[in-house]
């Protein structure tokens, strides 16, 4: 079955795709121990919901199928900061290191907030004594700082986990753990592909085990990806650039396994994006390297993914719209229903979902 056949179309308004959450079904803790959520499984051909564990989800792939993972590892990317001038109070949060200076300092992109009224040229006072400098602001809130040697070494000393804004709690210590997969291997996130949460490595063993390949890759997660979309018309708008990298290794796992007719399922919509990115329609996929903005939306033709593993998305998100085009909307905001009567818990750090 085509994914069109199972899809709405001409959703073209921001306000199609709002729902109401009441602030008690945002998870603020994960589940412990990892992998004892709870799994809310579509079928799309057959429209049909099913209420399971996460535990149950290796034996819903079968020999031949391949599983595609994100390796990005979150920085401890959250700073807070003091204005030398002012003495105002600042959070900072670090996305990206951009190319040096002309004068040789490191140079890097970064949200602050509260950012009115911050100029170019404004000494920063950082945790623990640091200083950077403001250098110039790029667009809305984000800025270039010049920042202290051996910054990633500082970050992971004294940066906070970046956890979404919606779990109010101050990071501790549990979410340097928790705010992480297992498989995370490549730093450069500064919020979490939430869908690997889940996973422990008794899953990959029992996902091994049953003749299921894994296919690693790369998509760096900017704040964009979970960014609320702006109202209006959802083919206007545009995602931030993030970085993503699919080698040679894990083009041949997904080939073999589309070869011999098995399903690709992928772990997130980061995941999702790239290997939408890299898809193309071609038979096979090819190593690639750069930065994506796709903005995967209904109505929308998925030419690699078969099977999505994914979380509870924030209404009017990239994200929920990405999961919309997948399996239609009114078969996912009818599944949210369903979630929210069956006490499911949503974001970052809520339950899981397994659309087939």
């Amino acid at each position: 079955m085509k994914n069109s056949d199972c899809r709405d179309t001409g959703e073209d308004d921001l306000d199609a795709f709002e729902f109401d959450l009441p602030e008690n079904f945002i998870a603020s803790r994960p589940a412990v121990p990892r992998g004892s959520s709870r799994l809310m499984i579509l079928d799309r051909a057959a429209q049909s919901i099913e209420h399971s564990v996460f535990e149950s989800f290796p034996y819903r792939l079968d020999e031949g199928d391949c599983l595609v993972v994100n390796e990005t590892k979150v920085r401890p990317c959250r700073i807070f900061a003091t204005r030398e001038e002012t003495g105002g109070k600042l959070e900072l949060l670090f996305l990206r290191k951009c190319d040096k200076a002309a004068d040789g300092e490191d140079r890097w992109e970064a949200m602050v907030r509260p950012s009115r009224r911050l100029k170019e040229g404004a000494v920063l006072r950082l945790a623990g004594g640091a200083t950077a400098r403001v250098a110039e602001k790029t667009s809305g809130a984000t800025f270039l700082v010049e920042v202290p040697d051996r910054f990633e070494d500082y970050l992971d000393e004294r940066g906070e986990t970046p956890i979404p804004p919606y779990i109010r709690r101050k990071a501790d210590a549990d979410d340097r753990e928790h705010y992480q997969t297992v498989y995370a291997r490549v730093a450069g996130s500064s919020a979490a592909p939430t869908a690997g949460l889940h996973f422990t490595r008794e899953t990959f063993r029992r996902l091994q085990a049953r003749g299921v390949e894994i296919a690693k890759l790369i998509l760096h997660v900017g704040p964009g990806t979970f960014r609320p979309l702006k109202p209006g018309k959802v083919s206007s708008q545009k995602l931030d650039p993030e970085f993503y990298e699919i080698t040679s290794e894990a083009c041949q796992v997904i080939n073999r396994a589309r070869g011999r007719g098995g399903r690709v399922f992928a772990v997130g919509t980061t995941s999702a994006r790239v290997l939408e990115t890299v898809g193309g329609g071609t038979p096979s996929l090819s190593p690639s390297k750069g930065r994506t903005d796709i903005f995967i939306y209904p109505p929308y033709e998925f030419r690699t993914v078969n099977a999505l593993v994914t979380n509870f998305h924030l209404p009017g998100s990239s994200v929920l719209l990405l999961a919309c085009a997948f399996a239609g909307r009114e078969f996912i905001l009818r599944a949210y229903e369903e979630a929210k009567r069956e006490g499911y818990r949503f974001y970052s750090y809520g339950d899981g979902m397994l659309i087939l």
